[in-house]
């Protein structure tokens, strides 16, 4: 009965931290291809009110399920309009999406020898081309509206590999588990990635442009730190953090 009530006690008391620190945290789902540049950004705003972000990382289309589900993100920072606009049809947000930035699509390899190109694709030595899953990921879609307006996705179908963000996607190019691939500028301009591989920007022509909003969710937006942040990110200041992470802003 004694070790009984110790646990009693521990669980009552790691419930009452656990809660405490979740009012004094905001939890942010973000797009995977938008971690390093809302790293800063979460940095700049905690160093300006003091009030901690945790961040919650994924593909847009599995970060809307999450939330659909019920998960308790205070924010959606996504990769696209597409999933935002889903779930403010479904009454989850507390408005429309407001665009925060636009994305760039690169093609990026971490062979020497290989000069990334459309031309590339087709040759024998490249055997994956990998990307962010079309189904999850909006720079998905964006890779495979490229390579049809090349009129290469045919051919090349049976070199695809899904990642199921940009993340995943950049760690089958980084380890070289596929010779070319492409994902978020964001990603070859982070700290961690700067310098490596070769890349180059592929033509805006060849997709549509990669609109990224955010929303608020409707069942957390009572707490005033929301609106905080919200605001923040369409501050000044975050839009010179997202300029030096490769995005476009208006």
């Amino acid at each position: 009965m004694k070790k009984a009530g110790i646990l009693i006690v521990i669980c009552f008391a790691t419930i009452l931290s656990c809660k405490k620190n979740n009012e004094s945290t905001l939890n942010i789902a973000v797009a995977a291809n938008m971690q390093y540049a809302l790293k800063a950004i979460a940095k700049g705003f905690t160093q300006k009110t003091g009030i901690k972000c945790n961040l919650i990382i994924g593909s847009s289309g599995k970060l809307t399920a999450q939330i659909k589900e019920g998960a308790p993100y205070h924010l959606f920072i996504s990769a696209d309009l597409k999933y935002p606009n889903d779930l403010y049809k479904n009454n989850l947000t507390t408005h429309k999406p407001q665009v925060y930035a636009y994305g760039s699509l690169v093609m990026w390899t971490m062979d020497s020898n290989i000069k990334p190109s459309y031309n590339i694709l087709s040759k024998k030595e490249i055997k994956h081309i990998a990307l962010p899953n079309p189904k999850l990921a909006p720079y998905g879609v964006a890779t495979l509206e490229s390579l049809k307006k090349q009129q290469l996705y045919k051919s090349l179908k049976e070199k695809l590999v899904f990642g199921e963000n940009v993340a995943q996607t950049s760690q089958f190019i980084t380890t070289k588990s596929a010779e070319i691939g492409f994902t978020s500028k964001s990603i070859v301009l982070s700290p961690s990635m700067k310098g490596r591989g070769n890349w180059i920007d592929v033509d805006k022509t060849l997709y549509s442009p990669i609109a990224q909003a955010a929303v608020i969710i409707k069942q957390q937006s009572t707490d005033p730190k929301v609106k905080q942040f919200y605001d923040f990110l369409f501050s000044e200041e975050a839009k010179k953090m997202l300029q030096k992470n490769g995005y476009f802003v208006d």
